[in-house]
Protein backbone atom coordinates (compact mmCIF):
# COMPACT_ATOMS: atom_id res chain seq x y z
CA UNK A 1 0.00 0.00 0.00
CA UNK A 2 1.23 3.48 -0.98
CA UNK A 3 1.27 6.12 1.76
CA UNK A 4 -1.30 8.92 1.33
CA UNK A 5 1.30 11.65 0.81
CA UNK A 6 3.07 9.72 -1.96
CA UNK A 7 -0.30 9.00 -3.64
CA UNK A 8 -1.12 12.72 -3.62
CA UNK A 9 2.26 13.55 -5.22
CA UNK A 10 1.57 11.04 -8.04
CA UNK A 11 -1.88 12.53 -8.65
CA UNK A 12 -0.38 16.04 -8.73
CA UNK A 13 2.33 15.00 -11.22
CA UNK A 14 -0.28 13.23 -13.38
CA UNK A 15 -2.57 16.29 -13.43
CA UNK A 16 0.36 18.64 -14.11
CA UNK A 17 1.55 16.41 -16.99
CA UNK A 18 -1.97 16.28 -18.46
CA UNK A 19 -2.26 20.09 -18.27
CA UNK A 20 1.15 20.55 -19.95
CA UNK A 21 0.14 18.16 -22.73
CA UNK A 22 -3.11 20.07 -23.27
CA UNK A 23 -1.19 23.36 -23.39
CA UNK A 24 1.29 21.98 -25.95
CA UNK A 25 -1.53 20.64 -28.13
CA UNK A 26 -3.41 23.94 -27.90
CA UNK A 27 -0.33 25.96 -28.87
CA UNK A 28 0.48 23.72 -31.83
CA UNK A 29 -3.13 23.91 -33.05
CA UNK A 30 -2.93 27.72 -32.92
CA UNK A 31 0.17 27.82 -35.08
CA UNK A 32 2.78 27.71 -32.36
CA UNK A 33 6.34 27.53 -33.59
CA UNK A 34 7.32 24.36 -31.78
CA UNK A 35 7.14 20.97 -33.47
CA UNK A 36 7.09 17.49 -32.06
CA UNK A 37 10.10 15.25 -32.70
CA UNK A 38 10.04 13.92 -36.25
CA UNK A 39 7.25 16.28 -37.32
CA UNK A 40 7.92 18.48 -40.37
CA UNK A 41 6.91 22.11 -40.47
CA UNK A 42 4.62 23.18 -43.32
CA UNK A 43 3.98 26.45 -45.05
CA UNK A 44 0.55 27.85 -44.15
CA UNK A 45 -0.12 28.56 -47.82
CA UNK A 46 1.17 25.27 -49.22
CA UNK A 47 -2.19 24.52 -50.83
CA UNK A 48 -2.62 28.02 -52.23
CA UNK A 49 -0.85 28.87 -55.47
CA UNK A 50 1.49 31.81 -55.35
CA UNK A 51 -0.33 34.85 -56.69
CA UNK A 52 1.52 36.31 -59.66
CA UNK A 53 0.90 40.04 -59.89
CA UNK A 54 3.51 41.03 -62.47
CA UNK A 55 4.13 39.96 -66.06
CA UNK A 56 6.64 41.20 -68.60
CA UNK A 57 6.17 42.71 -72.05
CA UNK A 58 8.93 42.77 -74.61
CA UNK A 59 7.95 45.32 -77.23
CA UNK A 60 10.46 45.22 -80.07
CA UNK A 61 13.74 45.38 -78.14
CA UNK A 62 12.29 47.03 -75.02
CA UNK A 63 11.30 45.02 -71.95
CA UNK A 64 8.98 46.39 -69.28
CA UNK A 65 6.89 45.11 -66.39
CA UNK A 66 3.12 45.15 -66.10
CA UNK A 67 1.45 45.29 -62.69
CA UNK A 68 -1.63 43.09 -63.10
CA UNK A 69 -5.17 43.78 -62.00
CA UNK A 70 -6.81 41.06 -59.94
CA UNK A 71 -9.53 39.55 -62.12
CA UNK A 72 -10.48 36.38 -64.00
CA UNK A 73 -8.83 37.58 -67.22
CA UNK A 74 -5.41 38.09 -65.60
CA UNK A 75 -5.64 34.75 -63.80
CA UNK A 76 -6.41 33.03 -67.12
CA UNK A 77 -3.55 34.92 -68.81
CA UNK A 78 -1.08 33.85 -66.11
CA UNK A 79 -2.22 30.23 -66.51
CA UNK A 80 -1.58 30.48 -70.28
CA UNK A 81 1.86 31.96 -69.64
CA UNK A 82 2.78 29.06 -67.37
CA UNK A 83 2.74 27.02 -70.58
CA UNK A 84 5.16 29.42 -72.29
CA UNK A 85 5.53 32.93 -73.62
CA UNK A 86 2.94 34.40 -75.98
CA UNK A 87 4.12 36.44 -78.96
CA UNK A 88 1.87 38.44 -81.27
CA UNK A 89 2.00 41.37 -83.67
CA UNK A 90 0.44 44.68 -82.63
CA UNK A 91 -0.61 47.41 -85.06
CA UNK A 92 -1.23 51.09 -84.47
CA UNK A 93 -4.85 52.09 -84.22
CA UNK A 94 -6.26 55.58 -83.89
CA UNK A 95 -2.98 57.24 -82.97
CA UNK A 96 -3.32 56.28 -79.30
CA UNK A 97 -2.93 52.48 -79.05
CA UNK A 98 -1.33 49.32 -80.37
CA UNK A 99 -3.67 46.36 -80.77
CA UNK A 100 -3.03 42.73 -81.59
CA UNK A 101 -4.69 39.33 -81.54
CA UNK A 102 -3.64 37.35 -78.47
CA UNK A 103 -4.42 34.04 -80.15
CA UNK A 104 -6.46 32.99 -77.12
CA UNK A 105 -9.75 34.09 -75.61
CA UNK A 106 -9.77 35.25 -72.00
CA UNK A 107 -12.78 35.75 -69.73
CA UNK A 108 -13.92 39.34 -69.81
CA UNK A 109 -15.81 41.64 -67.53
CA UNK A 110 -15.99 44.82 -69.55
CA UNK A 111 -16.77 48.15 -67.99
CA UNK A 112 -16.58 51.72 -69.22
CA UNK A 113 -13.01 52.98 -68.75
CA UNK A 114 -11.01 56.08 -69.55
CA UNK A 115 -7.62 54.68 -70.48
CA UNK A 116 -4.25 56.36 -70.23
CA UNK A 117 -0.71 55.70 -71.41
CA UNK A 118 0.56 52.39 -70.06
CA UNK A 119 -2.80 50.68 -69.66
CA UNK A 120 -2.87 47.08 -70.86
CA UNK A 121 -6.42 46.19 -71.88
CA UNK A 122 -8.37 43.17 -73.06
CA UNK A 123 -10.75 44.00 -75.90
CA UNK A 124 -13.35 41.55 -77.25
CA UNK A 125 -11.83 38.79 -75.14
CA UNK A 126 -8.96 38.09 -77.54
CA UNK A 127 -7.31 41.42 -78.40
CA UNK A 128 -4.57 42.99 -76.29
CA UNK A 129 -4.46 46.78 -76.45
CA UNK A 130 -1.41 48.72 -75.27
CA UNK A 131 -2.25 52.38 -74.78
CA UNK A 132 0.12 55.29 -75.34
CA UNK A 133 -2.75 57.79 -75.37
CA UNK A 134 -6.24 57.76 -73.94
CA UNK A 135 -9.65 56.52 -74.99
CA UNK A 136 -12.99 55.85 -73.38
CA UNK A 137 -14.64 52.51 -74.14
CA UNK A 138 -15.92 49.35 -72.50
CA UNK A 139 -12.89 47.16 -71.72
CA UNK A 140 -11.47 44.65 -69.25
CA UNK A 141 -8.32 46.09 -67.69
CA UNK A 142 -5.42 43.67 -67.42
CA UNK A 143 -2.78 45.92 -65.90
CA UNK A 144 -0.48 48.90 -66.11
CA UNK A 145 2.97 49.14 -67.73
CA UNK A 146 5.80 50.61 -65.73
CA UNK A 147 7.21 53.86 -67.09
CA UNK A 148 6.26 57.44 -67.80
CA UNK A 149 3.71 58.34 -70.46
CA UNK A 150 6.47 59.74 -72.71
CA UNK A 151 8.62 56.58 -72.31
CA UNK A 152 5.66 54.33 -73.13
CA UNK A 153 4.69 56.44 -76.15
CA UNK A 154 8.27 56.36 -77.46
CA UNK A 155 8.40 52.55 -77.17
CA UNK A 156 4.98 51.95 -78.72
CA UNK A 157 5.40 54.39 -81.62
CA UNK A 158 8.96 53.36 -82.53
CA UNK A 159 7.69 51.11 -85.33
CA UNK A 160 4.49 49.76 -86.81
CA UNK A 161 3.71 46.94 -86.59
CA UNK A 162 5.60 45.83 -83.50
CA UNK A 163 6.31 42.36 -82.15
CA UNK A 164 5.11 41.87 -78.56
CA UNK A 165 6.06 39.01 -76.27
CA UNK A 166 4.23 38.46 -72.98
CA UNK A 167 6.10 36.41 -70.38
CA UNK A 168 6.32 35.56 -66.70
CA UNK A 169 10.02 36.52 -66.55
Amino acid sequence: MIPKEENMKKKFVFILTALMLCLILALSACGGSGTAAGQETTNENENEEEMIDTIYLTIGTHKTTVKLEENAATKALVELLKGGDITYTAHDYGGFEKVGDLGHTLPRKDRQLMTEAGDVILYSGNQIVLFYGSNSWSYTKLGKMRGSASEIKAILTESDPVRVTISLQ
